[in-house]
């Protein structure tokens, strides 16, 4: 297994840990019939991930500034494919809240042969919208946002990155070991939660809740890192 063991500059820090680290996360947001999309964003580091990064920014001589960096956030993202513009503050040393829109929701974090993680498909008649995350096309997705975060979490060992086959238990069995059980803990129990807004009237649903025109996500972090099944989301209307 390919493992890397970077120095760990802030920057890096505030990059990896708004991607996928142990947090509180809340999405909600809107998904227009054109595929473009506005999405608000809240979040913010559980107590032990926050005294941890604390620890590796005082270790680098990086006193005085948030653990989880809002505008800095932003500018890593800024580039990456799909995004027209991100925007992002602190609330705290330990939480952001902003905005991204996305130009084009087909090609968010899109490779250059054109086949993305995301589905959208809008006809007179109603529409689709599917998000298929595996081990296989994960490592390339994560590359795409940021190569600091592909070699931060190649780190962690997380398979989300490595595309390695290993099991939830596994997984939080080697974090326990490298860091400690606290951390791995809050790994485990740290949810992702989204509301959407579609354009039609939603159908059907696969991978959470719906009422009218809008849906809603409860996603496990843990599940997303290892991806011991593939994480599939679709909606129609």
């Amino acid at each position: 297994m390919k493992r890397f063991y970077p120095f760990f500059t802030v920057s890096t820090v505030f990059i990896v840990i708004f991607a996928l680290s142990s947090c509180a996360a809340r999405i909600e947001g809107a998904l227009a019939a054109d595929g473009s999309a506005v999405l608000s964003v809240n979040m913010s580091l559980e107590n032990r991930m926050a005294s941890l990064i604390r620890l590796l920014s005082d270790a680098g001589g990086q006193t005085g500034v948030p653990v989880l960096d809002g505008p800095a956030i932003a500018r890593s993202m800024a580039d990456a494919p799909g995004i027209a513009s991100v925007s992002f503050r602190n609330t705290s040393s330990t939480a952001i809240e902003g905005q991204v829109r996305i130009s084009r929701i087909n090609d968010f974090l899109s490779p250059a042969n054109g086949r993305g993680f995301i589905t959208f498909e809008q006809t007179t008649s109603g529409g689709r919208f599917e998000v298929n995350i595996n081990r296989q096309t994960s490592p390339a997705i994560i590359e795409l946002l940021s190569s600091e975060i592909s070699d931060y979490l190649n780190a962690l060992m997380a398979p989300i990155a490595s595309g390695e086959v290993m099991t939830r238990s596994e997984y939080l069995e080697i974090v326990s070991t490298f860091y400690n059980v606290g951390i791995s803990d809050e790994i485990a129990f740290s949810r992702i939660r989204a509301t959407i807004d579609f354009p039609g009237t939603i159908t059907s649903i696969r991978g959470g809740t719906f009422s009218g025109r809008r849906a809603n996500f409860d996603i496990s972090l843990l599940d997303l890192l290892v991806l011991e099944t593939p994480m599939i989301f679709e909606v129609r209307w």
